[in-house]
């Protein structure tokens, strides 16, 4: 099912990277770096939670083959995989996507914690700060 004014319902086909029954991979249209790839599943669900076993294969499948790409294109020395599901956690589009961002190194000073900064607060719990914060 498709959704009028979703960007990911309405897709076209020249930002397709790669696609299989259940799922299609492009890059982001606003990259974190080189190689910032987005992957959702075709049907128009807004949580993984939503998603099908078979839709969740096809999925981690588009997430291999663009790491795969990347890896050759770009040459990161590592990656972030994460999902923003639901408004609190950040999700701006409702409709499930999945993003794969390349990380270089020394593209941040402190790369340690990776996801956990999205509540900087709380990221660090490797220099014994105060453990009641």
């Amino acid at each position: 099912m498709m959704k009028l004014g979703c960007p990911f319902c309405s897709l076209p086909a020249s930002r397709v990277a790669g696609e299989n029954e259940h799922a299609l991979w492009t890059l982001d249209a606003y990259p974190i770096s080189p190689g910032h790839s987005l992957v959702v599943p075709k049907r128009h669900i807004a949580s993984f939670f939503e998603a099908t076993a078979n839709e969740r294969a096809a999925i981690l499948a588009l997430i291999d083959e663009a790491k795969e790409r990347t890896s050759a294109e770009h040459r990161p020395d590592g990656y972030n995989i994460g999902i923003n599901d639901g408004e609190a956690a950040g999700q701006t589009v409702a409709h499930l996507h999945v993003h794969l961002i390349p990380r270089y190194a020394g593209d941040v000073a402190d790369p340690r914690g990776g996801l956990r900064w999205v509540i900087p607060e709380r990221a660090d719990y490797w220099s014994n700060r105060d453990p009641e914060r």
